[in-house]
């Protein structure tokens, strides 16, 4: 393995709530127990990619309230030297309420993720062998940053285009592989050709051109942080050399596993 797994993106803090039903518009309802814990699809993203034992760098940016995280994805094996720390900003926080079905809402406050950069994109060295991966979680230009940055590099660029935006059309045209949930593919239309796109489909698995992967059958606890550890493993099993096949199962499996615990990331230091 020559390459790396390089994400750019964002980096929450959250409060996960567990709560038997999802509250209606205008409802109160009561937590059965609630957590803080590490989250953003760029630092979930990363993690996944981590576990699945790919060299991974994180691009992003924290607040002054950020060191337990930068410690966390450290602790994961996570180079975070290309991670901004800013003091008057906080760290990007979200709130993500889960049923008993495992179903879930998220709310998200930007934070420090809006002020990610093109200048940190600007400092980075990539080759042929690297995997670089970016969510929409971060400022469009940055995004497009990210795409001329690959291109330019040989790099292989994979889009995850949440949440999704209408004005980054240009970077889905630009990516080697774009990774969406069923309401994501309806939204790309025919912006992408269709070996380009990898569609996943819960707990019927994922689809990549004429490849096919199936989950074992659960019974999920909490599905917040399926995609990103699907997109995560793919990531890495890329950077590996694997086919597309071989990768989509791995990053099925790695997802079907991550519906059976709670949160996206569980935290690695105090």
């Amino acid at each position: 393995m020559n390459g790396t797994v390089v994400v750019v993106g964002s980096l929450n803090l959250d409060t996960v709530l567990e709560v038997e039903r999802i509250p209606s518009p205008g409802e109160t309802v009561h937590s059965l127990s609630g957590a803080f814990m590490p989250g953003g699809k760029g630092g979930n993203q990363a993690a996944a990619a981590a576990a699945a034992g790919a060299p991974t760098r994180m691009i992003a940016a924290v607040g002054a309230d950020g060191d337990r995280y930068l410690r966390h994805l450290s602790a994961a094996g996570i180079d975070t030297s290309a991670v901004a720390r800013l003091a008057d900003v906080p760290t990007g926080a979200a709130t993500v309420i889960v049923d008993s079905t495992g179903e879930n809402v998220i709310v998200v406050t930007e934070g420090a993720n809006g002020r990610v950069s093109a200048e940190q994109v600007a400092a980075e060295t990539w080759t042929p062998d690297d995997v670089v991966v970016v969510q929409f979680e971060i400022p469009a230009a940055v995004v497009r940053a990210v795409a001329t940055r690959a291109a330019d590099a040989g790099a292989t660029l994979v889009v995850n285009p949440s949440p999704w935006r209408d004005d980054l059309g240009d970077v889905l045209e630009q990516a080697d592989v774009v990774i969406v949930n069923e309401h994501e593919r309806r939204q790309l239309g025919e912006r992408v050709a269709q070996d380009r796109i990898c569609t996943t489909r819960g707990g019927d698995g994922a689809r990549w051109a004429g490849e096919v992967a199936t989950p074992e059958p659960i019974t999920p606890l909490d599905t917040a942080g399926a995609g990103d550890a699907f997109a995560g493993t793919l990531a890495a099993a890329l950077v590996a050399g694997a086919g597309r096949g071989d990768a989509l199962q791995r990053a099925v499996d790695a997802a079907t596993a991550a519906c059976l615990r709670r949160g996206a990331q569980q935290w690695l230091t105090d």
